[in-house]
């Protein structure tokens, strides 16, 4: 069996949930690619289209939060009343022919796609009989996102079974649903202890440590959430800032907080699973996957502001079940230092939120999904 893993280079969250099947297939000795669909289509498609994506986000999040409810609203008008596409599905026909030669050339059996627009492509390819190469998508956000109703996979992996109902809702039928939740990379499963991941990144003593995480885009005020996290502490901790690739946002970090050495600023790094081991408290924005890493990984869970949509309903997902905490105000950095510091206090909280992210959170996603297709597409 040959499998195709399709993403999209829109932030890197998509992009690590098909890793991990990625790396799950070839870790099984099946013959597995990666690559960005985008790309395929490509190099300028895939550049413009996340740089498009990278800027609405980090510079107006409250316009990519409009552009949500916009689609959330045609994609409520297409199922309900006109029955029919998108101009999200009409934009993502335009490379049909070059995805379809991709496929066909490259032998594949089967393909898996963790973002939307491949998947809307292949529908598009198996409506009119150029394709009939099966395909699963995987959601990695803890809602149907608007217009995966338009798409027509065998099978469709959700984050949770409570999130059936989201998705039959949306017109998905029942028996191509398959909860296994969102898969990571077995970093993630894996559990190094606190002194061991702190002594490889070299932290000395024994202060409690606060991961900070902007995404691989550098997302959120986090100049002003280090400074309450500080205050609130009383400077008796050490703050590490993921800045991921926003070279800008590390740059303006380290002029305010120079000559600090509790507040360390990390840029780009694959090995976000090791800093994760080494914190205490994780604050990250509800991204669907980092969420499902930071859970998974069993670390206090704290969500700063959402980007507006399909965010804000990770976050009200791990809200309700107790798997992460944020402030009533998540853009008020003071409330969130003092709901992280009212955490840290409260020894009973802290045990309820690490056993609900046991109670919900599949670690093995990842194995189970690959089994599966494997078991049904072999």
């Amino acid at each position: 069996m040959k499998v195709l893993v399709l993403s999209c280079n829109m932030g890197e969250g998509h992009n690590a949930a098909g890793r991990a099947v990625y790396e799950k297939f070839v870790q099984m000795g099946v013959e597995c690619e990666f690559a960005d669909t985008l790309a395929i289509a490509g190099m300028k498609v895939s550049r413009t289209v996340n740089n498009t994506y990278v800027g609405i986000t980090t510079t107006s999040p409250k316009t990519f939060g409009r552009i949500y409810s916009i689609g959330r609203a045609v994609s409520d008008f297409n199922t309900n009343v006109l029955r029919c596409k998108s101009p999200v599905y009409a934009a993502n026909t335009l490379y049909r022919k070059k995805l379809a030669a991709y496929i066909k050339n490259g032998g594949y059996d089967v393909a898996v796609m963790s973002h939307l627009f491949p998947a809307e492509c292949l529908t598009c390819l198996r409506k009119h009989g150029i394709l009939d190469t099966p395909f699963v998508n995987i959601a990695t956000d803890y809602a149907c996102i608007p217009f995966w109703e338009e798409t027509d996979p065998d099978y469709f992996v959700i984050p949770h079974k409570e999130l059936e109902e989201d998705f039959y809702s949306r017109k998905i039928p029942r028996d191509k649903l398959l909860p296994f939740g969102i898969p990571v990379k077995d970093c993630f499963r894996q559990k190094n202890d606190v002194i061991s991941a702190r002594t490889e990144l070299n932290l000395q003593g024994d202060r409690p440590v606060m991961l900070i995480m902007s995404g691989s885009m550098g997302f959120g005020n986090l100049e002003k959430l280090t400074a309450a996290l500080y205050s609130k502490f009383n400077a008796g901790v050490r703050i590490i800032i993921l800045c991921g690739r926003n070279e800008e946002l590390r740059q303006s970090l380290s002029k305010s907080f120079a000559g600090n050495p509790d507040i360390i600023l990390q840029p780009f790094t694959d090995r976000v699973d090791l800093f994760m081991d080494a914190a205490d408290m994780v604050f990250t924005k509800p991204g669907g996957l980092t969420s499902t890493e930071a859970a998974v990984k069993n670390k206090l869970l704290i969500h700063t502001a959402p980007i507006p949509g399909c965010e804000t309903i990770n976050a009200r997902f791990f809200g309700e079940h107790g798997i992460s905490v944020t402030s009533s105000d998540p853009n008020n950095c003071d409330a969130l230092a003092q709901t992280a510091y009212s955490l840290w206090l409260d020894d009973e909280a802290q045990a309820k939120m690490l056993e609900a992210q046991r109670l919900n959170i599949n670690p093995n996603a990842a194995d189970d999904i690959c089994n599966f297709i494997i078991e049904h597409f072999s």
